[in-house]
């Protein structure tokens, strides 16, 4: 079906005859003025009437260009019949945790030493590639939670965002986990109920934000929204120091039982992730998350056909603009100025 996405442009179809009508031709003036070349000026302007016998179809032209730039102004589309498209998938809120703490140094890969948003950018980088299909949003939160990216099909933009996040753009010195977990329940609230799905991700325990953690898993049970969370760092690090070595838990402050209480009351489940295969481990295993089938959407393919009237304007204007050229003109002037020089070349001899 043929469609015009802005039909009001053909009220300035008359636009030029107005113009026509309000802004007449001055009315013509018999020469008061005689030249002794004007003999010369005679036939080059008579050679030019000659040209303008084409007038009419001149005016045909330039009505015809005049159409297609109208034509073209309002941009015409083709519509096709419209297809159905079901959309799959869940509705994944990511809340990752980049407070001070996640700078700590106590993830190994391949032989050397990683800090933990290293890590996490990393592996959740990969499962964010991974969710075709699904809805993603980013929560970032430390002291305080913000979204970076609310949910959206656009995994690389996603990506994007959780690749530049960085230690210290949110104030480090605390976590709100009932904050992140809170905000994920305002975004997710809306959505089909049987997808809604949060994977908090944090090292610590909740020493800051307005909600604390056991609200915020209720807020989630009765808005029916699945949480699933993750608890990172090695539970054991071998620090070297000026008396010898010592083993010491990076994690001690981990609060292990409020994240599985908030997990298990939504339905979820807490990982804990100790080194980066148990992190890749985790996330294979949200990767099997059950699809649903969402809400379906209409899709109308659609096929611009503006640059085709506004080509053939350009093609026509160009054609009469090289048929408008009074080359007899031109090749009669040059005819005379060769005869002039001719003339003067003789004269000159004769005199010498």
């Amino acid at each position: 079906m043929l469609e015009f996405t802005w039909p009001y442009v053909f009220l300035a179809l008359p636009l030029p005859l107005i113009i026509y009508k309000v802004f007449s031709r001055a009315p013509r003036q018999d020469a008061a003025l005689y030249v002794p070349f004007f003999s010369i000026l005679s036939r080059l302007q008579s050679d030019n009437e000659n040209l303008t016998s084409g007038r009419l179809l001149n005016l045909i032209c330039c009505t015809l260009i005049w159409l297609l730039i109208i034509l073209a102004a309002s941009r015409p589309q083709w519509l096709g019949d419209p297809v159905q498209l079901p959309s799959t998938g869940r509705d994944l809120m990511l809340s990752v945790d980049i407070s001070g703490s996640m700078e700590a140094q106590d993830m190994v890969v391949g032989n050397r030493q990683a800090s933990r948003i290293d890590v996490v950018k990393a592996v959740v980088g990969d499962f964010v590639e991974r969710r075709e299909g699904d809805r993603l949003g980013l929560i970032l939160f430390a002291a305080h939670a913000y979204v970076q990216a609310p949910l959206t099909f656009d995994r690389e933009t996603v990506g994007t965002l959780l690749e530049e996040a960085e230690i210290g753009i949110i104030e480090e010195s605390a976590t709100a986990i009932g904050d992140a977990i809170g905000l994920g329940v305002l975004h997710l609230r809306t959505r089909p109920e049987n997808s809604r799905v949060l994977v908090l991700l944090t090292d610590g325990v909740n020493n800051a934000g307005a909600v604390s953690p056991e609200q915020a898993g209720q807020l989630a049970q009765a808005e029916n929204i699945k949480i699933y969370t993750i608890g990172i760092g090695a539970d054991q690090v071998v620090q070297r120091t000026f008396f010898g070595a010592r083993a010491i838990n990076p994690s001690a402050e981990l609060d292990e039982a409020v994240l599985t209480q908030i997990a298990e009351s939504t339905g979820g489940r807490y990982f804990r992730a100790r080194d980066v295969n148990d992190l890749v481990d985790i996330y294979e295993e949200l990767d099997r998350l059950e699809t649903i089938e969402q809400d379906e959407q209409t899709y109308r393919p659609t096929r611009v056909l503006f640059y085709w009237p506004l080509g053939a304007s350009i093609l026509i204007s160009f054609i009469l603009a090289l048929f408008s050229i009074p080359w007899m003109s031109l090749a009669g002037r040059a005819r005379m100025n060769n005869d002039d020089e001719d003339e003067l070349i003789i004269t000159e001899a004769k005199e010498a």
